[in-house]
């Protein structure tokens, strides 16, 4: 299957159109003004002096570009003159500042000038990375390439350094990124260097020649830590930094593509199946661990401590939508739904001015209490989200994110388009046009008015589904419904959204004897806010019966009966189960904290 771009789908109603606005009309000027604020624009120009405040980090350049490819794909369907002349602008602080062998990065240009590529632990060759995508993004939406030309010409000296004279004191990056990035310059330029870099970088990791390893306060592993310890061809497990481990495969599988390479399309599939299947939050959340971002080992998932990095579930879903390149299974699909409608916008306020870098499943203020008064929040569990980070990656990323959403809607093959999610919108490409209404996921109803003459219709049908209806004849095959499409026509669909609760494997330890709920690809929490009960007190049955309502949020909120322990005077008491009926009240999860500091539950004690 081939992935069909956000550029060929034109969202115009309902969820994604609301989100899409919001960006545009909120966060993109929200995260602008905080990077003004904290002078990362201003760093650009490479003016910092000694003595001036905020000196550039070495991933600022990461910060910038992202927001930067944001803007690129908003302009793609509008043109905005603001917008544009602030990415020009930036363009040009770069293009002047680069060194006569096209290298850029506004710290090491400023400080620690004989400095650059000498410590792996920092992030030069990532940032480039974000640098290309944004680079490659900005051409395809303006026709503009200055931006692909300065990073054509600082991507040739990274191959001259790295690659054919090997002059560097280390072989990879310690951040991947720019390996996914460098099939996307090679696939714009149609340049073979680009994508022999990459695979060079993706070959390379785990050889353990001459790498240089910074000791970290987090990790004794550094080599985990920056998935380098085993060849990628051999790995089976994620492990690591999350986000870290998520951008490397996301390379890898673009490279396998393009390179026929079946050893690493054969590991991507078991790094898939060890993600999805034993270490992902019920959210797409990925990293159970503050120490590292990063991964523990299979099923260990804490609920109030999940780091679950906002980053990490996006770079998850890119990863599932580059897979799916590989299979026509819809699977991957699930999983980039999971993360699209749960663990993603869970960053992002509703007023699209906040944002969270660590996404916990779990609020216990009490707890949060104790601990401070112990270890005065060794890393500070998050209640609220804030308008921007020391390190901000998680604002521009999810930017980019919901811009460029419309990139997971479709697929297609020479016989058949396949529809991956249900966004209302409106799609054409090579003489097939699809218009699709619908206001999912509030509810299951989607219309799918066609004209063809090429390719028959494939629509997935999601894994939560229990059943549907279809005003077409249909078989399944991997997950989807195909029909033969001829000519003109419309397809009716009714996913049954029914309320589910739900339960983990059971090696997931924390969730021993809980459960979850879940509407349609939505994950549920409840809120103190709702509730007039101590949540973790909170006894659901699995037969428990829901009733929606419309509440504060887009889509709808559950209410249902469950039961309580009655509290008594004693510490300790023998064992009974007189349980008192209690109301219940849920919301999306991803809207959680959104009302001010409150105690949140994911999981439930089943009764």
């Amino acid at each position: 299957m081939k992935n069909l771009s956000y550029s060929k789908v034109k969202i115009n109603d309902g969820f994604w159109e609301e989100k899409q606005s919001l960006i545009r009309k909120e966060t993109l000027w929200a995260v602008y003004e905080r990077f003004c604020e904290t002078h990362r624009f201003e760093a650009l120009d490479c003016t910092w002096k000694e003595g001036d405040p905020d000196e550039p980090h070495v991933f600022w350049d990461s910060d910038v570009a992202k927001w930067l490819e944001a803007a690129a794909y908003l302009l793609t369907f509008e043109s905005d003159e603001k917008i544009e002349s602030i990415v020009d602008e930036a363009v040009a602080n770069i293009q002047r500042n680069q060194d006569k062998y096209g290298y850029y990065n506004a710290h090491y240009l400023v400080t620690e000038k004989d400095k650059r590529f000498t410590n792996r632990y920092q992030h030069e060759l990532y940032c480039l990375g974000h640098l290309i995508e944004a680079a490659v993004a900005y051409s395809d939406a303006t026709g503009k390439n200055t931006f692909l030309d300065v990073v054509c010409k600082y991507t040739d000296y990274v191959e001259k350094v790295f690659k054919i004279e090997d002059s560097a004191p280390f072989t990879t990056p310690g951040h991947p990124e720019i390996e996914l990035a460098l099939v996307k310059l090679y696939r714009k330029t149609h340049e073979r260097r680009y994508l022999e870099l990459s695979k060079y970088f993706i070959d390379k990791r785990g050889t353990v020649e001459k790498e240089i390893d910074q000791k970290t306060d987090f990790t004794n592993d550094v080599r985990v830590y920056m998935q380098d310890n085993v060849l990628l061809k051999d790995r089976s497990l994620v492990e690591g930094h999350a986000v870290r481990m998520m951008y490397l495969l996301c390379g890898v599988v673009d490279a396998a593509i393009e390179c026929n390479d079946a050893e690493l399309i054969a590991a991507c599939r078991r790094c898939f199946d060890n993600a999805v299947n034993r270490r992902m939050y019920i959210t797409g959340g990925l990293g159970s661990s503050y120490h590292g971002e990063a991964f523990t080992q299979d099923y260990h998932l804490p609920n109030r401590t999940a780091y679950a990095e906002t980053c990490a579930a996006i770079s998850l879903a890119f990863f599932a939508h580059r897979m799916q390149q590989i299979d026509n299974d819809s699977r991957y699909a699930d999983i980039v739904e999971k993360v699209i409608y749960n663990g993603s916008i869970s960053g992002l306020s509703l007023d699209g001015k906040a944002f969270f870098y660590i996404n916990p499943l779990e609020i216990d203020l009490e707890t949060n209490k104790a601990e401070k008064t112990t270890n005065g929040y060794e890393w500070g569990m998050p209640t609220q989200r804030s308008e921007v980070f020391s390190c901000s990656c998680c604002p521009p990323n999810i930017l980019r994110f919901i811009a460029s959403i419309g990139d997971f809607a479709c697929g297609y093959d020479d016989d058949n388009v396949f529809i991956n999610q249900y966004f209302a919108s409106n799609i054409e490409f090579e003489g097939t046009q699809l218009e699709i209404s619908t206001n999912y996921p509030v509810c299951g109803n989607v219309s799918v008015k066609y004209k063809t003459d090429k390719h028959n219709i494939a629509f997935r049908v999601p894994a939560w589904c229990k059943s549907f209806k279809v005003n077409k004849d249909y078989y399944i095959s991997n997950g989807y419904a195909y029909i033969k499409a001829e000519g003109e026509g419309i397809l009716d669909i009714v996913f049954d959204m029914s309320v589910q609760v739900v339960m983990s494997d059971p090696r997931v330890h924390e969730n021993a004897g809980k459960v979850a709920v879940m509407r349609g690809p939505v994950v549920y929490c409840a809120e103190g806010i709702d509730n007039d009960v101590d949540l973790k007190n909170v006894y659901l049955p699995i037969d428990a019966q829901f009733e929606t309502y419309d509440g504060e949020f887009p889509i709808p909120s559950l209410k249902t009966k469950a039961y309580k322990l009655a509290e008594t005077d004693s510490l300790y008491r023998t064992a009974d189960s007189c349980f008192a009926e209690t109301e219940l009240k849920l919301t999306p999860y991803y809207t959680f904290a959104n009302r001010g500091e409150s105690q949140m539950l994911v999981w439930f004690m089943r009764k």
